[in-house]
């Protein structure tokens, strides 16, 4: 290992007890997305002490950030955070794990800044993941305008070097109805709810038909006022996921037929609102790939199996269309855990998840590292992401 290398690890083991620390703090005071005031206040506490320049509310986002030591001119790579829970179950996406490997690799970089070649690194903090779209409002605020790479690990039951992420698309549907009494009058009613019962019917039924590799989920969000009331507005949020976005944009098409065919059935008026944060899938990238696939050799970790058939979203997918980005995965919680779990979410505090974020901040700094020090590794993932090889 070069020199530097074995300080950036070295400081990463230094500041173990003070990540845990900010990882349990976060994590105990789960917050979501676009209100995570404390924990962002807290990392960007952590990183000044460090010695970076930190700049909050950037692109306008009151929770994000950005954190920068620069020394000369140089590729400038970007890590980023994520710190948002999840309601009801707090941090079972181990986002507080995230967030604190993010801010230790940039902790460890500055902990050898006089030693790192010429360059800038920016601790990026992306708030708002969990169906918030904080990366596209940076994206869209010029945040990664200058970036040339950009990296950061989610937590999982397994390492994995490059989980393949589905495009999303989400909408809610609204159905609108008559009111009428339930027994004494209920064929003056229009039933909004079995208008929206009538679209997950139809949609079970597509399932049938789609690609193994789609998803289609929802939820309803409103369903009726009163038992002996006939429903006159009942509405669903549903989530469309696909691994390429024509895909994912025809699947949705054929979502918002299902529910055009349950309001033509009960004679209920329909309403589509697509939300505006659409996550695309996650563009990978080899030749980042490679690199911290040697530096996870270095500090211990081990890539198990490939995962095909437990694949989520992120807007880092976003990012990654926009310049070349990984995501690893880290073990942090036992094998066969399933992820937005209350089960997780106790994991996200244990030894396994503090071993996890100490090895994935050295693995991101000693990749960071890599990069400023040979300015070529940076072209070519560049020219990758281009096409250009």
């Amino acid at each position: 290992m070069r020199p530097e290398k074995q300080a950036i690890a070295e400081a990463v083991d230094r500041l173990g007890d003070e990540l845990e620390q900010l990882s349990r703090q976060i994590h105990d005071n789960p917050e979501l997305g676009y209100e995570e005031v404390r924990a962002c206040g807290w990392l960007t506490e952590f990183l000044a002490r460090q010695g970076f320049k930190v700049e909050r509310g950037v692109a306008g986002v009151d929770t994000a950030f950005r954190a920068t030591i620069e020394t000369g001119d140089g590729p400038t790579i970007a890590i980023l955070c994520e710190y948002d829970a999840l309601p009801g179950i707090g941090h079972a996406c181990g986002h507080n794990v995230i967030a604190t490997a993010g801010a230790g690799a940039g902790a460890a970089l500055a902990a050898v800044r006089n030693r790192l070649p010429k360059g800038r690194i920016h601790v990026i903090g992306t708030p708002a993941e969990e169906g918030g779209g904080g990366k596209l409002r940076l994206i869209q605020g010029g945040v990664f305008k200058q970036v040339d790479c950009a990296m950061m690990i989610h937590g999982f039951d397994r390492t994995i070097l490059h989980p393949d992420l589905l495009g999303i698309v989400r909408a809610g549907f609204e159905f609108r109805g008559k009111a009428s009494h339930a027994s004494a009058d209920p064929w003056e009613g229009v039933n909004a709810l079995d208008a929206c019962i009538q679209m997950f019917n139809n949609v079970a039924m597509l399932r049938q038909q789609v690609r193994p590799d789609c998803r289609i989920h929802g939820i309803i969000t409103h369903g009726g006022a009163a038992a002996n009331i006939i429903p006159e507005y009942a509405a669903a949020l549903f989530y469309v996921r696909a691994p390429r976005l024509d895909q994912m944009s025809d699947l949705y098409k054929r979502v918002v037929a299902c529910a055009e065919g349950a309001a033509r059935a009960t004679g209920a008026t329909l309403t589509v609102t697509p939300h505006d944060n659409v996550y695309e899938p996650m563009k990978r990238n080899q030749a980042l790939l490679d690199l911290f696939a040697a530096n996870m050799v270095t500090v211990g970790l081990t890539e198990a199996e490939p995962v095909r058939d437990r694949m989520g979203s992120s807007d880092v997918g976003n990012v990654s269309q926009v310049v070349p980005a990984i995501q690893p995965m880290v073990a942090i919680a036992p094998l066969g855990m399933a992820i937005h779990t209350r089960e997780f979410a106790d994991a996200a505090v244990k030894p396994m998840a503090r071993a996890g974020m100490v090895a994935a901040a050295k693995t991101m700094a000693m990749t960071a590292f890599d990069l400023l020090a040979d300015p070529a590794k940076v072209t070519a993932a560049k020219e990758e992401f281009s096409g250009a090889r």
